[in-house]
């Protein structure tokens, strides 16, 4: 294209004239620290030529379209690195993730540990020849041929996948190309610092059918002072790993005898759940919900006419036969509530109906995506559903926006980011109706002055939904909660009430979580905390301790009046050395350990040493006790008697 005639581009609010054909990084004028370019609204190369009329945006490592850009320029020098370093390697795909990239390679012999840094040398040298990184664009003809011609079989498939008539675009650095729909840094000189982690075995596209593969995973930034700040945050979050705590402080476990995916608590787990279950219950009951109970497993008829027979099939176990019928186990709750509405007629005036259950479902999840208890098989939701005329939605909604925050905020979590999820390509239900629905749960976001993003197609089948992503003491966001608009099980089910003018008229459903489901929200608790839980969540409280086995009396009577106070005490009447049973009270993570030596027994008190090796010093029992029930009522998430200390 000329350069005689101009175009006219919007950048940082102003509108300029430039000549036909100007780059994206000509317009913007771009520096080192821009890495690709946002032209109306879509990343693009700096390359790239800028069209009439466009608003030309710098995108920068400091944002998330930015980062990925960069990450998935980094995963490509990885695998052009591995291609130098053993030629036969086949590349197959290498996104960017969260905090990093992959790529994955079919690779004889496998990939050791030993061989990263080799790999990260050679990443290094392609960095310093700050090779240019341009985009081509191929018939699907010419595509195949020029990967078939390289053995690059996985690309070959990927490639006769793509819809017909979609343009097919490469990228090149050096000697090496790569398939990918971009865009990318300019050249490889702009990558900083990068650092390989781990390996792992990943099947192709994700099914144990095919060959597996190996998985190089990576991270990258522009400073190497980020990488180490990086990596220090991972032995951080690998210390407050819920598996390994789950097995040290016993709490859990998945043994493989039971089943991939299916959890058992230990007593000390199940004393944390239980304290959940029962602050949850309280709360609803004052939120005006009452509780119900449904059975684990229903006809499969049941699932069909809720839709999800159609539209969630991959995700629910193989129906059984009893007597002849055919059953389901639930992958939701759902269906069942729905049947208790439809036990009697309802009038307008009994809206809104709000039902909750601490209902354990089962789904089917791969054994490749299990992740200790933030993936499982068998699971609890803290579900409830709501059912209400539609002038009552948008209250209902902002309601539970409400309750969800302060739910959260009382387990220690005051930080979220919020979606609202709108219709997926696969949903029931007009256009129009999705539209009021998503402007129902716009409007509530609104109202309650809260901020949030727009997951585009990420709603249920049903109806769009809300989102609560929250933020652990790590800066880490974990989906918990999620408030889902139905106006199509309504429908399927031929629910009705009599509306005020005497007619069979179909309610509104709401779907919600606060918590999401108990095992993932105490796997985000045992991390958030890394185990050490605030007293009121201990599963022990206090530990006391005698000096002696003289003091052994004592300490039981001292653990009999806490207990009969209502605490969770125990008492190590080992003959061990003193020092040895506080080093593992403080391994225990218990929030109090109360030494009891000749002095103290007495003087009916007790020396105390909070979590984190606080010495309190010596006070009266009751004194203590006094405290410790102060605390454990506001729910306080940090020690209140270090404080007094």
């Amino acid at each position: 294209m000329g350069r005689g005639i101009g175009v006219t581009v919007i950048v940082e609010g102003s509108s300029r004239t430039v000549p036909a054909g100007t780059t994206a990084a000509e317009v913007l004028n771009a520096g080192k620290d821009v890495l690709a370019a946002r032209v109306d609204g879509r990343p693009m190369d700096l390359a790239a030529p800028v069209p009439e009329g466009a608003v030309v945006e710098a995108v920068t490592f400091s944002s998330p379209e930015g980062r990925e850009v960069y990450r998935h320029s980094t995963s490509h020098l990885m695998a052009q690195a591995v291609k130098r370093l053993f030629p036969r390697a086949k590349v197959t795909i290498g996104p960017a993730i969260e905090d990093g990239y992959y790529y994955d390679f079919d690779i004889e012999p496998p990939l050791t540990e030993e061989d990263l840094p080799r790999i990260e040398a050679e990443m290094a040298r392609i960095i310093g020849e700050d090779l240019p990184v341009r985009r081509e664009e191929l018939s699907r003809d010419e595509a195949v041929r020029l990967f078939a011609d390289q053995g690059e079989t996985y690309k070959v498939e990927i490639i006769r996948d793509l819809p017909g008539g979609e343009a097919i675009s490469l990228y090149r650095q050096g000697e090496f190309v790569d398939l990918c729909r971009g865009p990318h840094v300019p050249s490889t000189g702009r990558i900083g610092a990068v650092k390989l982690l781990s390996l792992a075995g990943a099947y192709w596209r994700g099914d144990e059918r095919n060959k597996m593969l190996q998985r190089v995973y990576g991270t990258s930034f522009p400073t190497r002072e980020e990488v180490d700040a990086y990596l220090a945050r991972l032995e951080e979050i690998k210390k407050r790993d819920h598996r390994r705590l789950g097995r040290d402080l016993d709490l859990f476990s998945i043994p493989e005898e039971t089943g991939a995916g299916l959890v058992l608590w230990h007593p000390k787990g199940a004393r944390v759940r239980q304290i959940i279950e029962d602050h949850w219950r309280e709360e609803h009951r004052r939120g005006g919900y009452e509780v119900v109970y449904t059975p684990h497993m229903a006809r499969l008829d049941l699932w069909k006419t809720s839709g999800h027979l159609d539209f969630y099939r991959e995700n629910m176990f193989s129906p059984m036969e009893v007597e002849g019928t055919a059953y389901e186990i639930k992958p939701m709750n759902c269906p069942f509530h729905i049947m208790i509405y439809k036990s009697r007629i309802r009038s307008y005036r009994d809206l809104p109906i709000r039902w909750a259950e601490l209902g354990t479902v089962y789904r089917y999840e791969r054994s490749g995506v299990l992740h200790g208890l933030m993936r499982v098989r068998g699971f609890t939701q803290d579900d409830a559903h709501i059912f209400c005329r539609p002038d009552q939605v948008e209250g209902e909604i902002r309601r539970v926006l409400a309750f969800t925050l302060d739910m959260l905020a009382v387990f220690g979590f005051r930080e979220y980011e919020i979606f609202l999820s709108t219709r997926p390509s696969e949903a029931v239900g007009e256009p129009d109706e999705w539209r009021t629905a998503e402007g129902a749960l716009r409007a509530a976001l609104d109202a309650a002055g809260l901020s949030y993003g727009v997951d585009e197609g990420g709603g249920a089948f049903y109806g769009p939904k809300i989102d609560i992503k929250i933020k652990d003491s790590l800066g880490r966001a974990w989906q918990c909660g999620t408030i889902q608009f139905d106006f199509n099980l309504p429908r399927r089910f031929d629910m009705f009430f009599t509306n005020d003018r005497g007619e069979r008229e179909h309610p509104y459903m709401v779907h919600r979580a606060l918590l999401g489901s108990l095992e993932r929200f105490f796997g985000v608790l045992v991390e958030h905390y890394g185990g050490a839980f605030p007293a009121w969540l201990a599963p022990v409280q206090a530990r006391v301790l005698p000096v002696t086995d003289a003091q052994a009396a004592y300490a039981e009577s001292v653990e009999k009046a806490l207990n009969e106070r209502g605490f969770r005490v125990e008492s190590d009447l080992r003959s061990e050395k003193i020092g040895a049973k506080v080093r593992d009270g403080a391994m225990q993570k218990i929030p109090y350990l109360l030494v009891v030596g000749k002095r103290e027994a007495g003087d009916g008190a007790v020396s105390v040493r909070a979590r984190g090796g606080v010495d309190l010093g010596v006070m009266p029992l009751d004194a203590f006790m006094s405290g410790l029930e102060e605390e454990v009522r506001l729910r306080a998430n940090e020690t209140q008697l270090t404080a007094r200390g």
